[in-house]
């Protein structure tokens, strides 16, 4: 197992999800813990990226419930067809939201964040069992970079479940 991240220094989110992705694999596979795997998933996009926020939320009990995280407390259930989280879930498609104050029914669990993504993440079966969520602290931080870079950290995550 890796200890230690290599991340290319630029500013070019592309080529440092294209480094990124492979570590992630590295990482989780062959981890039978989903725990554990999500949790080093959040520290290795936190690192790599410096995002605000970055966590996942993972369907149980007809809700989202929080899950392992970096970044400051988070709200801890968010019911199925509220916020970015709730609609990711339900519509079953990534939503990229430039500013979250302009959303329909975003939950504020910090108002330092600004904009974000949220990806749901897929079971074998196509079930969704969880939601990555990224929030920034600036608005329209996010890409369609972060979008297929985050979906493809998604995927990985699914292979493992």
């Amino acid at each position: 197992m890796a200890e230690t991240l290599h991340i290319p220094q630029t500013d070019n989110r592309q080529a440092i999800y294209d480094s990124l992705i492979p570590q992630i694999e590295a990482l989780i596979s062959g981890e039978s813990d989903l725990v554990a795997n999500l949790a080093n998933v959040a520290a290795a996009l936190r690192e790599a990226f410096g995002f605000f926020w970055v966590g996942f939320y993972l369907a149980k009990e007809n809700q989202l419930v929080l899950g392992p995280f970096q970044g400051p407390i988070a709200c801890t259930r968010i019911a199925f067809n509220k916020g970015v989280c709730g609609a990711a879930y339900t519509r079953r498609e990534t939503i990229l939201v430039p500013d979250v104050e302009a959303f329909p029914g975003h939950i504020a669990c910090s108002s330092a964040s600004k904009s974000e993504v949220v990806v749901p993440v897929f079971n074998p079966a196509g079930n969704v069992i969880l939601v990555l969520d990224v929030d920034s602290d600036r608005l329209n931080d996010f890409s369609e970079v972060d979008v297929q870079g985050l979906e493809a950290v998604g995927r990985l995550i699914g292979k493992e479940l």
